[in-house]
């Protein structure tokens, strides 16, 4: 994945909406490369198209005009259905409010993404014993979404995002929701998953300190991607 090649590539990536008869212009023209192995912050005040570019990249939405490859892949010549397959296999997502099912214990909030893999009870619950064990819960395996700190549920939700062992990871304001400690936590996990894992990920924030942890961050601003990035190493 540290390869020559970029193993995000977007060229001239244009999107909008339609809200009602009016054509609102989201992101435009935005052209960016990032290696794998990489932290990339996308910062820029709300409705800045931060979160849109992640979903982009992620494939949960299309551009209007403008190409993503991802791994080498275009993401958006894929069909609705190969694109579901595409995200499952190759794509982490952690969100702001963890996303946890509260009827579902940890393990099986870690387990929802291995459920159409075809692997064996075995190998999933090896696979999710896994992923509890690099986010250090696997004292909580049976607790409910209820019974633990918004910091540990953001940690299961981590181990949901990789238990699948995907390239990418896409972060929506993963600190968003949490005390000053428990984000410092959930950041040097997230730099750990960088260093150790060899995961990229992609992270909107409005924190500064959170952007910080990132080796590269990039400002958007009315849908326009600066010019120059700033790097953290």
């Amino acid at each position: 994945m540290n390869g020559k090649r970029p193993i995000v590539e977007l060229r001239n990536i244009c999107k909008s909406y339609q809200r009602g008869s009016q054509n609102i212009p989201v992101l435009n023209d935005i052209t960016l490369d990032i290696k794998g192995g990489e932290f990339l912050a996308l910062m820029g005040p709300s409705g800045s198209g931060k979160s849109t570019l992640l979903n982009l990249i992620a494939g949960i939405d299309k551009a209007d005009s403008g190409v993503i490859n991802v791994a080498g892949i275009d993401i958006a010549a894929l069909s609705e259905t190969e694109l579901a397959g595409w995200r499952a296999a190759n794509v982490g997502f952690i969100f702001q409010f963890y996303n946890l099912i509260p009827v579902l214990t940890a393990f099986e909030n870690v387990e929802l993404p291995l459920l159409l893999s075809g692997l064996s009870k075995k190998e999933k619950k090896e696979h999710v014993e896994t992923a509890l064990g690099v986010v250090n819960l696997s004292d909580r395996l049976e607790h409910y979404p209820g019974e633990l700190s918004g910091g540990q549920q953001q940690r299961v939700a981590i181990a949901r995002a990789i238990v699948t062992d995907p390239a990418i990871i896409v972060a929506d304001e993963p600190t968003g929701d949490l005390d000053r400690v428990s984000a410092e936590e959930i950041l040097e996990l997230m730099e750990r998953l960088v260093h150790e894992l060899g995961k990229t990920i992609i992270m909107v924030t409005h924190d500064p300190r959170a952007a910080q942890k990132a080796h590269i961050i990039r400002h958007l601003d009315k849908g326009v991607l600066n010019a120059d990035p700033q790097a953290n190493i």
